[in-house]
């Protein structure tokens, strides 16, 4: 009876350990951790924290993000952003955080600074990628709805 217990646990380590030698990879890996709000009033903060993870560590290139509004079509734009990665020294197996911070109609907040519909609410999710020295791409990473309120 403890035999055929033992198997399938076995079996399942044993994948489970397989399965995370694949953690990194010369495609870089981006994850979200969290946002730190649903529901933006003007001079508050947004923050997007993430994980990064790139086996040759060379992550030195660029952070695109789009915003894609759900309300308001000057907001729509099919050309990202693109911010440069933070400076750090470059290592085999890199697994990191990154946060990107933005001031939501702020007049003291130093830049970037995002502003809602001019008249209106608005509702946008964010997407995001990085690419690596070597021109790898991640997959890209959406957030969840954010309202913004004006």
């Amino acid at each position: 009876m403890k035999a055929k217990v033992l198997i399938p646990v076995v079996i399942i380590t044993i994948a489970v350990a397989a399965c995370s030698k694949d953690k990194f990879t010369a495609k870089p890996q981006l994850e979200l951790k969290s946002v730190s709000t649903t529901t933006l009033v003007k001079e508050q903060i947004l923050q997007f924290v993430f994980r990064v993870t790139d086996k040759d560590g060379d992550l030195q290139d660029t952070i695109f993000v789009q915003r894609i509004s759900k309300v308001c079509p000057e907001l729509r734009t099919d050309d990202p952003e693109r911010w440069p990665m933070p400076k750090f020294t470059p290592r085999n197996n890199l697994d990191a955080e990154i946060t990107i911070t933005y001031g939501y109609k702020s007049s003291t907040f130093p830049p970037p600074v995002i502003d809602g519909c001019v008249q209106k609410n608005d509702t946008s999710y964010f997407r995001f990628w990085i690419k690596d020295t070597k021109q790898n791409v991640s997959d890209t990473v959406s957030s969840q709805e954010i309202a913004f309120i004006n």
